[in-house]
């Protein structure tokens, strides 16, 4: 038998959805928009499992670091949305969005992950080049003759 459409918009309404904590990590041009749901998951970075969105093990770590710090890798989904900047960027970003998700679903997680050095966005960035030089600073070769 087939639904009629009030039907199914009501079955979609009477479904609960997930309940999640949301955060914006930033690292110089990288930006990662991250969710955590309250329920058991994997940690997917893009669509895909962070393990293969950051091909180095250096990068995983970084990106799943705050959770590391707080004993509660596994515990939770994670969804993340990532663009800019390099995969290394992206990893700080993560690691700095997750730091203040945590803090939504827990704020006596602050004072650990702000003694970390997780809350406080890297303000570091490339310097723009001047004109008359090479780069930011380098000048170009002096001659004599």
């Amino acid at each position: 038998m087939k639904k009629n459409v009030f039907e199914i918009l009501k079955e979609k309404l009477q479904r609960k959805p997930d309940r999640y904590f949301e955060g914006v990590g930033r690292r110089k041009t990288a930006v990662a928009r991250v969710r955590l749901f309250t329920k058991a998951g994997d940690f997917t970075v893009n669509g895909k499992l962070h393990t293969d969105f950051f091909k180095t093990l250096d990068q995983q770590k970084i990106a799943e670091e705050a959770l590391q710090k707080m004993k509660l890798f596994g515990r939770f989904r994670v969804s993340v949305k990532t663009n800019g900047g390099g995969t290394h960027a992206q990893a700080e970003a993560v690691r700095h969005g997750l730091a203040r998700c945590l803090i939504k679903f827990n704020p006596d997680f602050r004072k650990r992950l702000k003694r970390a050095m997780f809350l406080k966005r890297d303000p570091r960035a490339k310097e723009r080049k001047k004109f008359g030089l090479k780069k930011a600073r380098r000048a170009p070769q002096w001659a004599k003759r």
